[in-house]
């Protein structure tokens, strides 16, 4: 009943998403998602607030660095905008600071990570998301988040080693999960 509330309510405000959906939701399954603060976001302070949302959600932080990112890593992790005109400004611009990549786990972590960003231009985000209550420009959007299941895997064993995901058990996490 109340995944149908929700689902209701996520209509009702004009959000409908596949995440509300009730039978989407019983089979909903533990997933791990890639976060990271852009350089932008670090030089801003907002590292904190970031990570707070998260934690209100009820997600769980699995593995987080602050680093400077190299540029092999970035071309990496950017392959897939190779071609597009802005390639070399962006991977310029996250070498001009340290970045916050994590990894967090929960039910539909991905796409619910994704609602909680926004849009990637901020200007066309919905109100209440990251982008929109911290940012004004595209180029300077603060933050990434995995657009998939196969992208978050494939990001999260790039940023990271499988000895630096840490499984454990909040204690608050029945609060949180059935």
């Amino acid at each position: 009943r109340l995944n149908k509330r929700a689902a209701l309510f996520s209509v009702a405000l004009g959000r409908a998403t596949l995440h509300a959906s009730p039978a989407l939701s019983k089979m909903s399954q533990r997933e791990r998602t890639f976060i990271m603060v852009k350089p932008d976001g670090v030089q801003r302070g907002l590292v904190g607030d970031i990570i707070q949302r998260f934690e209100r959600r009820g997600y769980k932080l699995v593995a987080m660095k602050f680093m400077q990112a190299s540029e092999e890593l970035l071309l990496k992790h950017y392959a897939d905008l190779a071609g597009l005109p802005f390639f070399n400004g962006l991977v310029k611009f996250m070498q001009s600071g340290p970045v916050v990549p994590m990894v967090w786990e929960g039910n539909n972590v991905v796409l619910t990570g994704r609602d909680m960003i926004g849009a990637t231009d901020p200007l066309k985000a919905a109100p209440g998301t990251i982008r929109a209550d911290f940012c004004v420009q595209v180029g300077r959007n603060i933050i990434h988040g995995s657009d998939s299941l196969p992208s978050a895997e494939k990001e999260i064993a790039l940023w990271f080693s499988e000895k630096e995901l840490i499984n454990w058990k909040p204690q608050i996490e029945p609060c949180v999960y059935e």
